[in-house]
């Protein structure tokens, strides 16, 4: 038994750390939502909305992000159409939880890694924002396509990049990279 652990000490190192990462990093984000009313729209995913809003009047868009009188989410109007919500779970905050718990698993020199997190995170979060904006656009346009387009190829793409940003970060920085 001695010999696999030995032998696997490199994998079981990556699988510990990266569970104690992600489990930790959930659990302050947990406790994080559990501080808002259930009826309430937490400050992130407001200042996601905010910054949809802000793209899309960059371009002169007929947008308009507001909470929902009954509901914990943002309604998304555009051109005076009612086309999407943005819930918590729009944040990408889950998905920031993952890229990170993975940098950390494998992680380097501590300021080459801490600069990977952060502009990691500030393009996950950025796509993401891009993200929201587009699926907008076009679910005005294409409304039937939202199942292709919302649980398809927008997931697809923003996992897509985050496992680019992995593969960039073990191959290029991390403890492991040659």
């Amino acid at each position: 038994m001695k010999k696999y652990l030995v032998q696997f000490k490199p994998f079981l190192i990556f699988i510990g750390t990266f569970f104690a990462t992600y489990i930790l990093l959930a659990v302050i984000y947990k406790s994080y939502l559990n501080s808002f009313e259930s009826n309430d729209v937490d400050e992130i995913t407001r200042v996601v909305g905010y910054n949809v809003d802000f793209l899309m009047r960059i371009f002169n868009s007929d947008i308009i992000i507001q909470k929902s009188i009954s509901d914990p989410w943002l309604e998304v109007w555009y051109n005076k159409t009612y086309v999407i919500r943005i819930v918590e779970g729009c944040n990408a905050v889950s998905v920031i939880i993952l890229f990170i718990s993975f940098v950390i698993a494998f992680s380097g020199k501590f300021k080459t890694t801490l600069l990977f997190i952060l502009s990691g995170t500030l393009f996950i979060y950025i796509l993401n924002v891009v993200r929201i904006a587009l699926l907008a656009i076009l679910l005005f346009r294409y409304p039937e396509k939202v199942h292709l387009l919302h649980s398809v190829l927008f997931p697809l793409i923003i996992y897509g990049l985050v496992f680019v940003l992995w593969v960039l970060w073990v191959n290029k920085f991390s403890k492991y990279a040659k």
